[in-house]
């Protein structure tokens, strides 16, 4: 399997170089790119002094709009799959050939590294708003996706084209319930993340509170009149 890592990165100069190092060590049969999504630190900077492979975006996008950079080129450079992970080092890049051999068993459009799949989800505010999205998506599509908000993500090549090029598809909960509803076959695994230790995250709190309401109201409401047809790579 050809398979592209996308690391998109938003102010991670303090850990752009460890993640990147630790995927060189972990999995050097993978290609990555790293989209640095209008840092205002040294990111793009240190990434061209350790000669990494970076698309330097020239303003600060959003993580749809860094993922979905990464995506247009993994389909462009014909990759069979395309991996999201964190800039920050919070995915642990051993799960990486994992999840790609489960993809290839199975023959899955997706495949979602889940903190939750056999451990329990601990009980906090921010676990609240994951299990409301995990119950919305189950209402609405039938099926159960133990870890809805993970961002660590594994798209197969019939995904490719819809992520890279529908303006609609995002790397959120909502666009994994459109796909499921379309026919995307998903699978999960499980695997351990690690707390942030620097950089910026995309997400605070007020925009975490946000950010769940707005999915909830995206998978009950709006998904809803998307045209299935939209989804061509499916046949659907």
């Amino acid at each position: 399997m050809r398979l592209l890592i996308i690391i998109p990165a938003y102010n991670e100069s303090e850990s752009i170089v460890q993640v990147v190092e630790e995927l060189n060590a972990s999995v050097p049969e993978y290609d990555y790119i790293i989209i640095n999504d209008g840092s205002a630190d040294e990111t793009a900077k240190i990434c061209r002094e350790h000669g990494y492979r970076l698309l330097d975006l020239p303003a600060n996008l959003g993580l749809t709009g860094a993922v979905q950079t990464g995506m247009r080129y993994a389909y462009e450079k014909n990759y069979d799959a395309a991996i999201q992970i964190d800039g920050d080092g919070q995915h642990d890049p051993h799960y990486i050939k994992k999840m790609a051999m489960l993809m290839e068993e199975k023959d899955a459009d997706l495949v979602i590294g889940s903190r939750f799949l056999t451990d329990k989800r601990p009980h906090s505010l921010r676990m609240l708003g994951n299990t409301i999205i995990e119950l919305a998506i189950r209402m609405t599509t039938g099926q159960k996706v133990s870890d809805p908000t993970s961002g660590m993500r594994m798209y197969g090549y019939r995904l490719l084209k819809e992520m890279a090029y529908n303006i609609n598809a995002s790397p959120e909960p909502d666009t994994i319930a459109f796909l499921l509803r379309c026919g995307a076959r998903m699978e999960e695994i499980q695997v351990k993340m690690r707390e942030r230790t620097a950089g910026e995250s995309y997400l605070s709190l007020s925009r975490s509170i946000r950010y769940m309401a707005h999915i909830c109201m995206n998978i009950f409401f709006i998904q809803w009149v998307r045209k299935r047809s939209e989804l061509k790579c499916l046949g659907t």
